[in-house]
């Protein structure tokens, strides 16, 4: 039997391994980081590092605009692509239908779409001069068409939900993927509708997954950028959008680094807050999935 010392290699020899990519890792992320963490403690006029920033944004009327616009955005979003991905990922998994295995792998191809694309496809449809608008005033008359809402937090809102629905069912199908038929068919012999099926024996199979996506999507939305650019929402000010304002349009690099700093430490805030959470209902719900007759 081996002896612990010879398990692996020594522990210099596998601290010399891994200096290489911690100084990539620090040189790409971390030095820039620091970089803008500590211009946002450095004022224009060159007084020496201070509070004083942080304090000029936090009474601009912009940056709680910002900042308020961003969370109900994300919350939002998140919340809509959590159902609609759910729905969907159940029709998927568990209703037969042509061409379902084919939609299921499009949504792994979807994932690599950029944002704007999709936004690009909902001006298309839904924009002032889009198909529906087009269709409305050929039909009418009309000087112009009824929608008029994507330049709106309803357009925002509506683009980020059909972006971001498929970063919840990709996790959920897999989660679905590994539920036994076996406990389906029982509860169906037991006189089980399918609701009553979804809610006691899909969803607790699924609920570590579902939190993720959603944990997922949150973040993302958080930090969007593309989505509310390509909308033209002029209107519509994120944290993301408030940094691009601050530093390219009006010079205010400092002001830009602190709005990242806030950006960043929201973000990980909330990734903290999820693993919390999703630690502890898979502590709730298992590791594996049940199997039939356990």
């Amino acid at each position: 039997m081996a002896s612990p010392r010879s398990a692996g290699p020594p522990r210099g020899k596998a601290a010399l391994w891994a200096l290489p990519p911690t100084a990539a890792l620090a040189l790409v992320f971390l030095y820039p980081l620091a970089l803008v963490v500590w211009q946002s403690f450095t004022p224009d006029d060159g007084s020496g590092h201070s509070t004083a920033p942080y304090t000029t944004v936090f009474a601009e009327a912009s940056f709680r605009e910002a900042l308020t616009n961003t969370v109900l955005i994300a919350v939002g979003a998140t919340l809509g692509a959590l159902l609609l991905g759910l729905v969907l990922a159940l029709v998927i998994a568990f209703v037969p239908f042509p061409g379902g295995k084919a939609l299921a792998r499009f949504i792994d191809i979807f994932l690599a779409f950029p944002s704007f694309l999709i936004t690009l496809a909902l001006l298309f449809l839904y924009g002032t001069s889009g198909v529906a608008n087009g269709l409305w005033t050929d039909a009418t008359g009309a000087a112009s068409g009824p929608l008029n809402f994507l330049h709106t937090p309803w357009g925002v809102l509506l683009a980020e939900v059909t972006y971001f629905t498929p970063f919840v069912m990709r996790p959920l199908l897999a989660a679905f993927s590994q539920v036994e038929t076996g406990q389906l068919e029982a509860a169906a012999s037991l006189g089980a509708r399918p609701p009553a099926i979804v809610r006691k024996v899909i969803l607790p199979e699924a609920l570590p997954s579902l939190a993720a996506g959603g944990a997922l999507v949150l973040v993302l939305c958080l930090n969007e950028f593309g989505i509310v650019l390509f909308t033209g929402a002029k209107d519509v000010v994120t944290l993301p959008m408030l940094v691009y304002t601050k530093a390219i349009l009006d010079g205010d690099y400092t002001g830009a680094c602190v709005v990242a700093v806030l950006n960043i430490a929201l973000s990980v805030a909330l990734y903290a807050l999820y693993r919390t959470v999703a630690s502890r209902t898979g502590a709730r719900t298992g590791g594996e999935p049940r199997r039939a007759g356990a």
